[in-house]
């Protein structure tokens, strides 16, 4: 069982709370990264959209793209429109050899309000999410048959934030799928059954972790996905409340190989990103150690 580590640059620069931000350069990010002991690393608002540019500074600190977000539109938008929209990310990340494009569902999504409370999230019936299902069937088949594969990112204050939620985008859709613990943990969900019924149609992984205490602790009537991102609800594995080695094990009892993505927003002040990095390279170490995978460089 092989495996490969990355992280993504939010830890530096938070693109929806510009105060979660480092002010480091792109070289420093990733020279800290590569000290920290990861060989990938997701895009981010300082990455240009261009291998001729950005390949010798990857190469310089031993970094590839690992993957990286595309705010899809398609629950409201026309197909066509999203593949005009994706074309240029989709041309870097193959000339990058990226895995896959992150797809977040942005439509109707509250996650960028720091105003709109968790608990008024957009809600969709069975029959609306299997029309969303199949408009997304069909435009991920068509991003794979161009040579880039989307993997869906289930996230809080979208569409598709719960587990039931995602069942039911599973149920009518043949879209792959990004596993997001951190994220499930905060919607509520059992992030082992998530891998038990879902596992065929995971081709990602994010280990972002939570601080239980402050997940349990919000409001969610009154308190934004922002809000709880600038409490510190999110962390890197080994400094919060998942069990990472029993995450990890379950993957790899389901066969899965490829990217685990260290991806942890908070504040960079007290949290920093080294330090973080760090501390979450060496507990991803030690559980694909125990879960048997071979971490490749």
């Amino acid at each position: 069982m092989k495996a490969r580590l990355g992280i993504a640059p939010i830890a530096w620069w938070n693109d929806d709370l510009a105060e979660l931000s480092d002010d480091v350069s792109l070289e420093e990010c990733l020279r800290q990264a590569s000290e920290a002991g990861f060989t990938g690393m997701e895009t981010g608002r300082r990455f240009p959209m261009d291998m001729a540019e950005l390949g010798p500074v990857l190469a310089r600190y031993g970094i590839s793209v690992c993957g990286g977000w595309f705010s899809g539109l398609l629950l409201d938008g026309d197909i066509e429109a999203e593949k005009d929209r994706i074309a240029q990310q989709m041309e870097f990340f193959i000339a990058a050899g990226a895995p896959c494009i992150v797809y977040g569902e942005t439509a109707r999504s509250i996650q960028g309000v720091r105003a709109a409370p968790l608990s008024t999230k957009p809600k969709l019936d069975e029959r609306e999410m299997a029309a969303y299902g199949r408009k997304l069937s069909e435009f991920a088949d068509w991003c794979a048959g161009q040579g880039m594969p989307i993997s869906y990112h289930h996230h809080m204050a979208a569409a598709v934030e719960t587990e039931s939620e995602l069942d039911l985008l599973m149920k009518h859709s043949s879209v792959p799928l990004l596993f997001d613990a951190g994220h499930m943990a905060f919607a509520g969900g059992d992030v082992l059954r998530v891998i038990e019924n879902h596992h065929g149609r995971i081709t990602h992984v994010h280990t972002k972790d939570i601080r239980r205490e402050v997940v349990d602790a919000l409001d969610r009537t009154s308190e934004s996905f922002l809000d709880a991102v600038i409490k510190g609800a999110f962390t890197v594995p080994g400094d919060g409340s998942l069990d990472f080695e029993t995450i990890v094990t379950a993957l790899a009892s389901k066969s899965y190989e490829g990217w685990f993505v260290v991806e942890a927003e908070q504040d960079p002040i007290k949290n920093p990103p080294l330090d973080m990095a760090r501390k979450g390279h060496k507990e991803l170490l030690r559980v694909m150690d125990a879960a048997g995978y071979e971490v490749m460089k």
